[in-house]
């Protein structure tokens, strides 16, 4: 085979292989000292009685942004919810069916501020602590949850992602203590402070937290 025939064989043609590409999100909150991954149970499809991840297919008019906030509206009732995507996944026997191809986004709320409601095709919808999730998953979600929930401490440790994990205006114990719960570690309160402070990510609003022993400054995100 010529080096040209080897170019033509990896042009986009007519004919050119073609398969379904899904969303698959994995929003997570924070309660009480625990992150929990959402997930649910549909009536329909394969792994019907096992919980998932809030998935769908993307159509021709969509991008996989688009599809994404479908997905979640129509599974959760969730609206204007920021996700980040976080890995792309191939595998040849992904779903039962045929060929699917899959991205996979994250998303960081506060559950007080996003009822659980029963919709369309979902049967089941509830919070579980992300270390502590049910047995039987569907599909490949564990996988997804797992490297989801990594992706999430890295970003935490490297960037002080934090969504609506934390209020608007916190003080740094609660960050501190966000830290320890996501990472699963004890920090030394003076080397938290001071890698915090060199992130340069942070400005203090000036004001103190109200009914705290020492009145702590409460401080927001740059």
């Amino acid at each position: 085979m010529t080096k040209q025939e080897k170019l033509h064989s990896i042009q986009v043609k007519p004919d050119s292989y073609e398969c379904s590409v899904t969303a698959d999100i994995t929003v997570f909150g924070y309660v009480d000292g625990k992150l929990k991954i959402l997930l649910i149970k549909k009536s329909f499809g394969h792994f019907e009685n096992h919980w998932q991840v809030p998935g769908g297919i993307m159509e021709a008019d969509e991008t996989i942004e688009d599809c994404a906030e479908k997905v979640l509206f129509s599974l959760t009732g969730f609206r204007d919810i920021h996700f980040e995507q976080v890995k792309t996944y191939t595998a040849l026997n992904r779903h039962p069916i045929k060929r699917v191809i899959t991205v996979c986004f994250y998303a960081l709320v506060k559950p007080e501020n996003h009822p659980l409601t029963l919709r369309n095709s979902v049967t089941s919808i509830e919070w579980f602590d992300v270390d502590k999730r049910p047995e039987e998953i569907g599909y490949d979600h564990g996988k997804l949850i797992s490297e989801a929930y990594s992706f999430v401490q890295n970003n935490l440790r490297h960037k002080l992602i934090v969504g609506e994990l934390l209020p608007k205006e916190f003080t740094l114990q609660e960050l501190q203590n966000l830290y320890e719960d996501i990472l699963n570690v004890e920090l030394d309160r003076r080397n938290f402070r001071k890698s915090i402070f060199q992130m340069d990510v942070l400005e203090n609003t000036g004001k103190k937290k109200q009914g705290v022993k020492g009145g702590p400054f409460l401080y927001r995100l740059k």
